[in-house]
């Protein structure tokens, strides 16, 4: 049986591994640009920190966010019952990667990605993985859906069950529709650590190869002034969701995380009518 801190140690190598990997991948889509790094620390040094990988203003990427964190400390009372284990004495270890990506072009959607390894009193990975298009698109939403079901048969997922999970976390109440065509969402996967760590890498590569896919079919076509507002609209729903709804965002600011990095996710413009 492995031990948790053994655990610790193997997840957050591989989520640095991931992270450099991603980077290497949209650096070679984007050719010209390249990321530009910065490392973050919490005020009590021994409680870790993160990297930040950005890269904006290219000709495929209008701005794409590579972060990965490994921090510990103890939660503040208030926010101790939202989570998993951490009733007790509120301590807690995270370790994880977190990837959005706003494209120049309107045609070519938004893709988030993120999986995460908690520890508290009890120990569980989460994350997924959703699309978010200002434009239908029949064929591309087959794609996503197809390689994501594929990964989660792969390794004996309930994909429906992640599926609809994912609609429902997605989904703007205020507006009464959903942030995008969806994807898969999981949390709280305690059982099985081994099982539950190849599906959490199996989906790392599925997101690269998934995303390169996506954007192979739809670099070159051609878009109008028209289609980018369009775009920054449907920008404002992701702001939307990402500041009222968003456990990722609620977690890092209450665990004292670096803001800058936590708001990658925002887009760089956006618009509301």
């Amino acid at each position: 049986m492995i031990n948790t801190e053994f655990k610790k140690k193997i997840v957050d190598s591989w989520f640095s591994y991931l992270q450099i990997q991603i980077c290497n991948e949209f650096e070679n889509i984007e050719i010209k640009k390249k990321f530009k790094k910065r490392e973050w620390c919490k005020k009590k040094l021994s409680d870790g920190g993160g990297t930040s990988f950005l890269l904006s203003g290219g000709n495929i990427f209008e701005k794409v966010g590579v972060n990965k964190s490994t921090v510990s400390g103890i939660f503040k009372k208030e926010f101790r019952s939202k989570i998993l284990g951490a009733n007790k004495d509120g301590k807690y270890w995270a370790s994880g990667i977190s990837v959005v990506a706003h494209m120049k072009n309107p045609k070519i959607p938004a893709i988030h990605f993120n999986t995460r390894f908690i520890v508290t009193s009890k120990e569980w990975f989460g994350g997924g993985m959703d699309v978010t298009p200002s434009y239908n698109d029949r064929k591309e939403k087959l794609c996503v859906h197809s390689m994501l079901k594929e990964v989660c048969l792969q390794n004996k997922k309930n994909y429906r069950s992640y599926k609809n999970k994912c609609d429902r976390y997605f989904y703007l109440p205020h507006r009464n529709e959903p942030r995008g065509i969806g994807g898969i969402f999981f949390d709280y996967e305690t059982k099985n650590w081994n099982k539950n760590f190849k599906f959490v890498r199996d989906l790392g590569l599925t997101f690269i190869r998934l995303s390169k896919k996506i954007i192979e079919r739809k670099k070159n076509l051609k878009w109008s002034k028209k289609d980018k507002e369009k775009q920054l609209i449907k920008r404002g729903r992701y702001v939307e969701f990402n500041l009222l709804y968003d456990r990722g965002t609620k977690f890092g600011l209450n665990t004292g995380g670096n803001t800058e990095s936590i708001l990658m996710s925002l887009p760089p413009q956006v618009q509301w009518k």
